[in-house]
């Protein structure tokens, strides 16, 4: 497997990997997380256009999307239930999307971004019980609540090595 920036050739590709994972969540008890949209062609278009989309690539195929940045998120300036570990500089994980769930793609995703930063942070719904195994499996911590722009709130980990 390989890690790459999304590239606009991909968005079709991308685009039916999130379709994909929106069913997976709706299956899985977590309907709300994603609804039947998110995230919109524009957002995928725009991580394309700033460098932090990326896709996972295995035997040519691309089997996996998500977000990374470092810097500042908006969404973790405010923290309830608990805190951050440190408030050192950070990479942010965000919209990870696998085709194959199981096959730790995942903790492929999260090694990657440690091998660029070692102090992440990364939220999910409190419905994504999927989700909240990997993450627990791979580290993370619990740290509280946080709220989308959106109001809705998710459940913020964080993991530093």
């Amino acid at each position: 497997m390989l890690i790459r920036n999304t590239r606009m050739e991909d968005i079709d590709s991308v685009m039916q990997i999130y379709s994909g994972a929106r069913a997976f969540m709706s299956n899985t008890g977590n309907p709300h997380q994603w609804g039947s949209s998110h995230p919109a062609r524009e957002i995928i278009l725009d991580d394309i256009k700033t460098n932090r989309g990326y896709v996972v690539e295995e035997n040519g195929e691309i089997v996996a999307a998500f977000f990374f940045d470092i810097g500042v998120d908006p969404t973790y300036l405010k923290i309830d239930d608990g805190e951050w570990i440190n408030d050192n500089e950070y990479g942010v994980i965000h919209r990870i999307a696998v085709k194959y769930p199981g096959r730790g793609i995942s903790r492929f995703i999260y090694d990657h971004c440690f091998s660029i930063i070692s102090n992440i942070r990364i939220d999910t719904h409190k419905d994504n019980l999927p989700m909240q195994k990997s993450l627990a499996k791979n580290g993370f911590i619990r740290r509280g609540i946080i709220y989308i722009a959106s109001g809705d709130e998710r459940v913020a980990y964080q993991r530093t090595l």
